[in-house]
């Protein structure tokens, strides 16, 4: 590590600044009317670069360095939660600044987490790319956990257009993909090293090198063929483009209706047999409107189709001190039948729900104002539903229906599929995000969520981007933001095999290796400086 710590302030700042940079550009945005995706590019990059920047510092300052850097990095693709908070939210824009900085720090400490333990061991010379690798996904998989979980802009998603690590999903879920990411970009800075110390490649960078390959060559035989052959149902996604400042305001209401009908009969006009509407996509509680169920029904039976509407749910009765409200979505069978109804589970924080309780409520209050007065309340978890369709050769289909933010969880979507799903019907209401990345992002993750699952998703969003995507994790068909449009499509009724993928069944045991050899190697580090120390 010599020739790192030759390396000066200037040096490092400017690593680390390219890093944010290409970390920023590892993920879509638009520019004008167009969407930059230079992830296959950056992805690979923005790893190599912090590594670069962090090698021989030592581990409080490549910690202090790399937190900054991270939350920088972070905040600069999360700026739509400004847009979520204030445009939207209408909280004082102090609000959204913290929100964005807040979650910015929450990605900037596992960036520092990385650092600490890429210094620590880089010092007892067991830094390695594979140790990178495998530090890095432990550490990205933790940012999924607990009531303030937000595994957005995880490194894996900037190869959500690369079909050989899409490949990899299926078993390993998005961490793997991350995994080879860093895998890819700490080869890369070990390389650089190499260089600048003017030696032959180090017996690391080769073993690396030769991995990486080895995990292409497995990605490519990995890649499944086309769906062909599968019975197919025809789903039709509808995108009312309802404007997020009036899409709660009663005298709204008709119209929304009206917007909704008029797309369901264009959708079955084109042969659909599954409608799919946006989250909350009705102005009202569905299970407490007698004349919305009503209006509903007599659709359903009018076009002869099932739908799967999103609607807020609000249940009373004994045992609840008051009302609870839910963020729902209702199945409505073609006999204007209401079957199950499915309630977010994965609530937004600081959003639907504030964490750690109400002592908190002073400084924070619910975005999702427009939906209920009160704190929204989570469901029982993922379920497939059963939608009747004639056509069906057992007069049935089971589709999971993930619900905007769950879809940045895959083990809570993945239960949707082992439980039965052979098709996911993914609604979301992205209005909240303005003309930012974010739509754009979603739908990134909501593609490695069919990659890592293999069924294809029909994906309705109130304003944007709706999409329909295959197995392998490919957006056959989507739309423009912030136009009324809808998408048709044939979707295969076939998970392969039964269950879903290895992912599907399995969950995250990929994860659970990496931490078990990073396991191993925090105990080989601990014996090798205990045996330093007796020498």
């Amino acid at each position: 590590m010599a020739c790192d710590s030759l390396l000066t302030n200037r040096a490092r700042f400017a690593l680390l600044t390219a890093y944010g940079v290409a970390n920023f550009l590892s993920f879509p945005h638009p520019i004008g009317e167009r969407v930059v995706d230079l992830g296959l590019l950056c992805g690979w990059l923005s790893p190599a670069l912090l590594i670069l920047g962090l090698n021989g510092q030592s581990p409080r300052a490549a910690a202090k360095a790399a937190f900054v850097a991270g939350t920088l990095a972070q905040s600069a693709i999360l700026h739509w939660i400004y847009v979520v908070a204030v445009t939207y939210g209408h909280a004082a824009p102090p609000i959204g600044v913290i929100g964005v900085l807040g979650l910015g720090a929450h990605a900037g400490l596992f960036t520092a987490l990385f650092a600490i333990g890429w210094t620590v061991l880089g010092r007892r010379g067991m830094a390695s790319p594979w140790a990178a690798a495998l530090l890095w996904t432990g550490l990205e998989y933790t940012r999924s956990a607990g009531q303030l979980g937000f595994p957005w802009a995880v490194i894996g998603y900037s190869q959500h257009a690369n079909p050989a690590l899409l490949s990899l999903a299926a078993y390993t879920g998005v961490y793997g993909m991350s995994f080879t990411v860093v895998l890819v970009g700490a080869t890369l800075a070990a390389i650089v090293r190499d260089l600048r110390a003017a030696r032959r490649l180090s017996q690391s960078s080769r073993v690396a090198l030769a991995g990486v390959a080895v995990i292409a060559a497995v990605g490519f035989l990995l890649q499944s063929a086309p769906d062909r052959g599968a019975e197919t149902i025809r789903v039709a996604v509808l995108q009312g483009n309802i404007e997020q400042g009036v899409k709660w305001n009663p005298e709204w209401a008709e119209r929304t209706f009206a917007i909704y009908e008029d797309l369901s009969r264009r959708a079955v006009e084109a042969g659909a047999e599954v409608v799919v509407f946006p989250e909350t996509a009705l102005p009202g509680a569905l299970n407490l409107d007698p004349a919305l169920r009503d209006r509903m029904a007599q659709l359903a039976r009018e076009t002869g189709a099932a739908y799967v509407v999103g609607s807020v749910a609000v249940e009373h009765g004994p045992g609840r001190a008051a009302p609870e409200f839910f963020d729902s979505a209702y199945v409505i069978q073609p006999d204007g039948s209401f079957g199950a109804r499915y309630d977010k589970s994965q609530l937004v924080p600081f959003g639907e729900f504030v964490p750690f309780g109400d002592w908190l409520r002073f400084f924070f209050e619910a975005i999702a104002r427009g939906m209920a007065t009160e704190r929204v309340s989570p469901g029982p978890g993922p379920r497939a539903l059963s939608l009747a369709i004639p056509t069906a050769s057992a007069a049935g289909v089971t589709a999971g229906v993930p619900i905007c933010y769950e879809l940045l969880f895959p083990d809570l979507t993945r239960r949707f599929v082992s439980d039965g799903a052979v098709m996911l019907l993914a609604i979301t209401n992205d209005a909240w995000y303005g003309r930012t990345g974010a739509p754009y992002q979603f739908l990134a993750m909501t593609a490695v969520r069919s990659a890592e699952n293999g069924v294809w998703t029909a994906r309705a969003a109130n304003t944007g981007v709706s999409a329909i995507i295959d197995s392998q994790g490919r957006v056959r068909s989507r739309t423009r933001i912030f136009e009324r449009d809808l998408l048709v499509s044939d979707l295969p009724l076939r998970a392969s095999p039964r269950g879903g993928t290895f992912y599907a069944r399995h969950g995250d045991i990929f994860v659970y290796g990496c931490w078990a050899a990073i396991a191993a190697l925090a105990v080989g580090s601990v014996a090798r400086k205990a045996r330093s120390d007796e020498s």
